[in-house]
């Protein structure tokens, strides 16, 4: 009673202490119940009707205290999936933060592995040189039920006018389609076919979305862009290219992947050992194995069979093993003798 006392914020503090000193005062009725009001008084009536009512602590002044989270001692049954962070509850909030701000690096590069959104790619436009021409390309999808003419009538059903082939593509220089151009659809449909059969390679064709050039740009710019980017994105399949100044292509996507292989992006179930998802393959999340320890089946390996080297094989049932494996041993050869 009557102190004062300074804690340093984003510090791991114990209070320690006999019986009745008054940690409980101090962390419970005091911190965690001062914390917990200033919260509640920044939420509606409404909500504040659901929260447990707390008495204003006997404190002259408080300064500097975040929202509190206090975790009571309880008595639980445990059972064999049982853990410290089960039976304390917090195992459901690292599981939510691990999922939150968990990070997935590939095996093979060391990298993180991330999907692209709308976001970055408009990042990345920003941090173009300005005055630098982008196209926002979609990838140029083909399906096995349909042809290159069917596509490309579809595309001009979804409004899109243009196609373009890179200079970045892979196109044979025998292709009568010419690198770094800008085709419009119709006039590739109307072209003879050997000419449209040049656009059968899915990977040297893309749909133009948009055109621009890079600038400081405003609120508008930024939503012509994003609704560009996302329909690239739709279009596309997940992929989006910008190339810049006919020099550079940037792609990126949407799906959760890298070095040519697909992760599982980060969930509260990926972190739970009752859920498949998260647990061990091996112990299925109980964190034991049923097997067979040889050290302890044979502790002395100096004994043989017939002395009693095979530590279950003791005692009058089980010795029943002993006896019949030394009598089969006779027609196997097998030295029971010998130190095993």
């Amino acid at each position: 009673k009557n102190i004062d006392v300074l804690f340093p914020r984003n510090k791991l503090i114990v209070v320690t202490g006999v019986s009745g000193s008054g940690k409980s005062s101090l962390t419970i009725d005091t911190l965690f119940a001062e914390g917990q009001r200033r919260y509640a008084e920044s939420l509606s009536a409404y909500v504040r009707q659901f929260l447990n009512r707390m008495d204003k602590p006997d404190v002259d002044y408080i300064k500097g205290l975040a929202p509190a989270i206090a975790i009571e001692q309880k008595v639980i049954t445990r059972t064999p999936r049982s853990t410290v962070g089960s039976m304390t509850e917090i195992y459901d909030y690292l599981r939510l933060l691990y999922a939150r701000i968990g990070r997935t690096v590939s095996p093979v590069s060391g990298r993180e592995v991330k999907k692209d959104d709308v976001k970055d790619v408009l990042d990345a436009m920003r941090s173009l040189k300005e005055g630098s021409r982008a196209y926002i390309l979609a990838a140029f999808k083909t399906h096995h039920n349909r042809d290159e003419r069917e596509e490309l009538n579809i595309l001009i059903q979804k409004g899109f006018t243009r196609i373009y082939v890179s200079p970045f593509s892979k196109t044979q220089n025998e292709n009568p389609v010419e690198k770094g151009q800008l085709y419009s659809i119709e006039d590739v449909l109307s072209s003879p076919d050997d000419f449209l059969a040049a656009f059968k390679y899915p990977e040297n064709v893309f749909v133009m979305v948009d055109r621009i050039v890079v600038k400081d740009f405003d609120e508008d710019d930024e939503h012509r862009l994003g609704d560009s980017i996302g329909t690239a994105f739709y279009e596309g399949e997940g992929d989006v290219y910008v190339e810049v100044d006919g020099e550079k292509l940037l792609h990126f996507n949407n799906r959760f992947e890298l070095d040519g292989m697909t992760f599982e992006e980060p969930s509260p179930n990926l972190f739970s050992f009752n859920n498949p998802y998260g647990a061990c393959p091996v112990c299925e999340g109980f964190s034991m194995v049923l097997g067979i320890d040889e050290d302890l089946v044979i502790p002395d390996k100096r004994l043989s069979v017939y002395e009693g080297a095979v530590a279950p094989w003791k005692g009058e049932k089980l010795g029943r093993w002993k006896e019949n494996f030394v009598r089969a041993a006779r027609h196997t050869s097998f030295p029971v003798h010998k130190p095993v």
